[in-house]
C-alpha cells in the first residue's frame, strides 16, 4: 500500500483521520503560515493546505501527503487561535449573536508523479447571545485556547451556537472527511 502521511501536528486532525481506518504517519510541515497582503481567508486556507502537503512530500516523494488548513473569518477578517484566556474571552464576546465563517481546505499530494486532489468546505456558525459569565464558565471548562474561534464544537462549545451550516460536520473540527474520503478513493486508497 502506498504510504499516507498527515502533514500536521494537530491532534484534532489526527483523530479525525483515524476515523477512516487507514494506516498513516504524521509529519510536521515547516511552513510560514503568515497571510499575504490582500489574501482572502479562503485563499489563505487553500494555499497553506497545499504548502503543507508539498513541504512534507519533498522528503517523502512516493507517499500521498495530506495538508490541511482552516481559517476562521468574521467580517472579512481572520480570527486566529486565541492562545490565552483574555483573547479567547474577547473572541467569544465579539462573536455573540453573530456569524463566523470557517474555511477548511485540504490538499492530497504525491510528489513522485505530481498527483494532486484538493477540496474545501465553508462552515457558517451562528452564535447565540453570550454573556461574560457564561463565556468565562465555558473557557474554564473546556480551555479551547488552541482552537480558531475559541471553541470546540465537538465538545461543550456546541452549546454556544444557534446553528451550524455545513456540508461536512468534520470540517469545523479541522479536516473535511467527506471530500477527503472521495479524494483518497480517487488516489487508489480502499476505505472500509
Amino acid at each position: 500500500m502506498t504510504p499516507l502521511i498527515l502533514a500536521s501536528t494537530s491532534r484534532y486532525r489526527r483523530e479525525l483521520l483515524e476515523r477512516l481506518a487507514l494506516p498513516f504517519s504524521v509529519a510536521r510541515p515547516d511552513v510560514d503560515e503568515s497571510p499575504r497582503p490582500g489574501e482572502s481567508p479562503p485563499a489563505l486556507a487553500r494555499r497553506l493546505a497545499e504548502a503543507k502537503a508539498r513541504a512534507v512530500a519533498a522528503a517523502h516523494p512516493e507517499a500521498w501527503v495530506i495538508g490541511s488548513d482552516q481559517v476562521a473569518e468574521r467580517d472579512g477578517q481572520p480570527v486566529g487561535k486565541p492562545g490565552d484566556v483574555a483573547t479567547a474571552t474577547a473572541q467569544l464576546l465579539s462573536a455573540s449573536g453573530r456569524e463566523q465563517h470557517f474555511h477548511t481546505a485540504f490538499c492530497l499530494f504525491r510528489q513522485a508523479d505530481g498527483g494532486m486532489f484538493a477540496g474545501e468546505d465553508l462552515t457558517v456558525v451562528r452564535f447565540r447571545a453570550l454573556d461574560r459569565d457564561e463565556v468565562a464558565r465555558y473557557l474554564a471548562a473546556e480551555q479551547p485556547l488552541d482552537c480558531a474561534g475559541s471553541f470546540k464544537c465537538e465538545g461543550l462549545g456546541i452549546s454556544l451556537f444557534e446553528a451550524i451550516d455545513t456540508r461536512d460536520p468534520t470540517a469545523l473540527v479541522g479536516l473535511p472527511l467527506i471530500t477527503l474520503s472521495a479524494a483518497l478513493r480517487r488516489a487508489g486508497f480502499r476505505l472500509p
